[in-house]
């Protein structure tokens, strides 16, 4: 290869005047999509030597040489000038980065993709983001990136497209790259797979109850703000009951930027069955702390306020406190007097909620085992779920007990676990335990905050509920959601009517799974079965109940987590970049545009970036200043 004419690259100044924001932004995009899309392959026939990147009206082409020559050796040729302050050590790594699979099962994941109607969304989304390419074009391409003995790669990708000239429409592109990480891309790949294996041949289930229609009595609800003044939090919470109530109390708790009225049609409908139900506002992280720590009003220090530490701990305390009070109420209160079972209580938590579940039900928080995931400085495989967790990892050595004796079963939402908890963690869960996985859920993606935490579950009642085709927020309330969000193309969501079959299967499922610390447990046990659940299927979401998983399941997961885990060792030893570091401490715009992800939904308004989780920035600069200064001390 011939050496183009080169420029230093020189990290732009934070007090630069800021220009060409499209293309700033498109920087998020390589590094974000590289290793969540670049595959390289062996070339066609006719291999693509330009990249046309298009930002409305305009249009520039740049040589894929070039990028291939920067790739290389980390200069930037002349013809790439403009976008020097573009080209950082990120984007290169994203440029360099391989993964290496065996041939024959990553031809099967992308054959089992392709062949779904995940498959189908997924490149109908990448077409947008690369217009010149027909879905002929994209299926072949990716199906010869999985044959490639020797790995994949984002300049692969470009050179065996199948034109002289890649088109790459800029805005959808960094659109996508918000959509789509290695973790949610593992998730789509098992789509097929899931649906295949967790198939249960089983005959039509019969009965003449229905637990996912309302029930026949009346529901009372009241609202109210419990005053926690030791720890100086008001806690707001709406309690459902009805006339003639039986079993556990059950406690909601909502995700991260979300309300105690994200599951109300659950809520009420529990109460209509006689069952009562209690949903928990978290004030340190639900969407009123969210939209006053937006980072338009606080800065750069909002990037570590967004979500303190401290509420991983506050969360299920939050829990324990409302038992407390609500105890007393079930002794004294004329109104609520026995309607209140306190001392048997079923928690269903959604996302950050799922967590909140599990640290109650017993799961301690391996620190450890999260900062050694969290001290990653180019975050290239995390999700979203991955980038919220690594918050805790500021938390105190020594965190307290969480666990509440009075939790006697768990219902899983979209749980954020991946790295919060461990193998030894979950182990200590022995209370019965329904998850929720969605396949489609690039928030939390299943493989690694649900399929294989499942699998390390202990406890001797376990139930896996997966929606393939669900999205995050399929099973929230469509009165409390905010529409737009089904049109937004930076956001994968499900219109509602998409969505109503597995709400009502959750409905249903949930009410059964309570019913068996009742004495009407084997009334209800038929309906936690697989043949009850895959009755709600429908063409665009399949659903599936296992108590029992195949025993290639495991399998399957482990070959869709490989690639995860090779990057994550991969990039673990790399150092950070403190020159890099400290420009963006400076400069809002530079955190904004160097990571790809967090899209956190508002109910009522626009997404929310939350770029810098992860980056424990004052904690590692005080461990830095500390090794500076012993090192100086040495040399002196």
């Amino acid at each position: 290869m011939s050496k183009p004419r080169v420029v230093p690259l020189v990290p732009q100044s934070p007090f630069a005047p800021r220009v060409d924001r499209p293309w700033q932004r498109l920087r998020g995009f390589l590094w974000g999509i590289g290793l969540g899309l670049g595959w390289g392959m062996t070339a066609p026939a006719m291999a693509a030597n330009q990249l046309a990147i298009r930002v409305g009206p305009f249009q520039q082409s740049i040589q894929i040489s070039d990028l291939e020559y920067f790739a290389q050796t980390g200069h930037v040729p002349t013809d790439l000038r403009l976008y020097a302050p573009l080209l950082t050590d990120q984007v290169r790594y994203a440029l360099r980065s391989r993964l290496h699979l065996d041939p024959n099962v990553g031809d099967k994941l992308v054959e089992d993709l392709l062949h779904s109607s995940s498959g189908e969304r997924f490149l109908n989304t990448l077409q947008v983001a690369i217009p010149s390419a027909s879905p002929a074009q994209l299926r072949a391409t990716l199906m010869q990136a999985a044959r490639r003995p020797d790995g994949m790669s984002l300049l692969g990708l470009l050179r065996s497209f199948p034109e002289d000239t890649v088109t790459l429409d800029a805005a959808s592109a960094v659109a996508l790259a918000s959509q789509v990480n290695l973790p949610y891309w593992q998730s789509q790949t098992l789509s097929s797979v899931l649906e295949r294996e967790l198939t249960v041949d089983s005959p039509p289930l019969r009965s003449r109850i229905d637990p996912s229609e309302m029930g026949q009595q009346w529901v009372w609800k009241q609202s109210l703000t419990l005053r926690d003044y030791q720890r100086d939090r008001s806690i707001p919470i709406d309690l459902y009951w009805s006339r003639r109530t039986q079993g556990p109390l059950v406690v909601l708790s909502h995700g991260f930027g979300a309300d105690r009225r994200f599951l109300s049609y659950m809520a009420y409908h529990l109460a209509s069955n006689g069952i009562s139900v209690v949903a928990i506002e978290h004030p340190g992280s639900n969407v009123a702390w969210l939209t006053s720590n937006s980072l338009d009003k606080a800065g750069v220090n909002a990037m570590s306020t967004i979500l303190p530490a401290s509420e991983f701990v506050d969360r299920p305390k939050d829990v324990s406190f409302v038992l407390d009070r609500l105890q007393q109420m079930n002794r004294f209160s004329s109104r609520l007097r026995g309607k209140l079972n306190t001392e048997q209580v079923t928690i269903m938590g959604h996302s950050l909620g799922g967590y909140t579940a599990l640290a109650l039900a017993g799961a301690q928080p391996n620190l450890k085992h999260l900062r050694q995931f969290c001290n990653d400085p180019t975050p290239i495989a995390f999700s979203p779920a991955d980038l919220l967790q690594c918050n805790a990892a500021d938390l105190p050595e020594t965190v307290d007990k969480l666990r509440d004796s009075r939790i006697a079963q768990v219902v899983l939402l979209n749980p954020v676990i991946g790295r919060l908890f461990d193998q030894k963690s979950l182990e200590q869960v022995d209370v019965p335990t329904l998850m929720l996985a969605s396949t489609d859920d690039a928030i939390t993606p299943a493989v690694s905050q649900q399929f294989l935490p499942f699998t390390e579950l202990k406890t001797s009642q376990k139930y896996l509920l997966t929606a393939i085709g669900a999205t995050h927020l399929s099973v929230g309330d469509p009165a409390n959601l905010n529409h737009s969000l089904t049109q937004s193309i930076f956001v994968r969501e499900r219109p509602d009517e998409e969505t109503k079959a597995l709400r009502e299967l959750l409905q249903g499922v949930s009410l059964a799974f309570i019913k068996q610390l009742t004495p009407e447990a084997d009334r209800y046990k038929p309906f936690l079965s697989p043949a009850y659940a895959q009755s709600f299927s429908t063409q665009n979401i399949q659903l599936r109940l296992n108590a029992d998983l195949p025993p290639n399941f495991t399998n399957w997961l482990k070959v869709a987590a490989l690639p995860m885990e090779q990057i994550v060792s991969g990039t673990l030893a790399q150092r950070r970049q403190a020159a890099q570091q400290n420009l963006c401490d400076l400069n809002p715009d530079c955190l904004m545009n160097n990571l790809p992800l967090v899209m956190f939904i508002l109910p009522g308004g626009l997404p929310l970036a939350a770029t810098q989780l992860l980056r424990r920035r004052k904690r590692n600069q005080k461990l830095e200043a500390i090794e500076d200064t012993t090192e100086a001390s040495q040399d002196s």
